[in-house]
């Protein structure tokens, strides 16, 4: 199957990776309405200011495991920073939940920031092109433009650890889930947008192809 023909609707892309962190919101605010359902899954003899962040977790662990199916069913392929963000979400909601402590889940978004930020900036350290890999997608930039514009999201994604860090140790619960939910990704797609004067002084020239990573662009396929 063609790389087009794995692209999934961007429209629908958007749902899927925000459906989870609605979800996540919704269960911390009202945490009555998920308990049900998610009675078995979460620890005992939970206090009524640890109910909202644990029901939470559960419910974003089975949110983020939907989301990923969903992709999975309809194109047959998994990216690889929905897939790491996922697995990351699993392990750290299940320590969270079996150690009754919601430490691991905040450290969730340090460390897969972290780990991107570390893939960009030693894949530019090494010359290979991991940028086109994590994004799933192929732009037309020339060598130079590779170079800067994976220098720049490696540094992005270890300011969103730094913030996530400092939100969470210095903010309440209710803070910090709504940073994670409603602030992080209009920083992402501001960051994202500033990058346009970049894409554009760097466009590869027409009948230039542009820089393939070496890597395939998805884990599971």
């Amino acid at each position: 199957m063609s790389n087009a023909a794995h692209r999934l609707n961007p429209l629908l892309k958007f749902v899927l990776e925000l459906g989870p962190l609605g979800v996540l919101l919704l269960a911390n605010a009202r945490p009555a309405l998920f308990t049900p359902l998610l009675g078995p899954l979460l620890p005992t003899n939970l206090a009524a200011d640890q109910l909202g962040i644990f029901t939470a977790t559960a419910a974003f662990m089975i949110a983020t495991l939907v989301a990923l199916a969903i992709h999975y069913a309809l194109v047959r392929q998994l990216p690889i920073m929905p897939l790491v963000s996922g697995v990351a979400v699993l392990i750290f909601g299940t320590l969270t939940l079996v150690l009754k402590d919601e430490l691991f889940i905040k450290l969730k978004p340090t460390i897969v920031n972290c780990l991107f930020g570390t893939a960009l900036l030693g894949g530019l350290a090494f010359r290979r092109p991991l940028l086109p890999v994590l994004f799933d997608a192929v732009l037309r930039l020339t060598d130079e433009g590779w170079r800067k514009l994976t220098l720049r999201w490696g540094i992005f994604f270890f300011v969103l650890a730094a913030l996530n860090e400092i939100v969470w140790r210095t903010q309440s619960n209710d803070v910090w889930l709504s940073f994670k939910s409603l602030g992080v990704m209009p920083l992402t797609i501001v960051f994202a947008l500033a990058q346009t004067p970049l894409l554009m002084r760097y466009a590869a020239p027409e009948g230039v192809e542009p820089e393939q990573p070496k890597h395939p662009d998805s884990l599971v396929e």
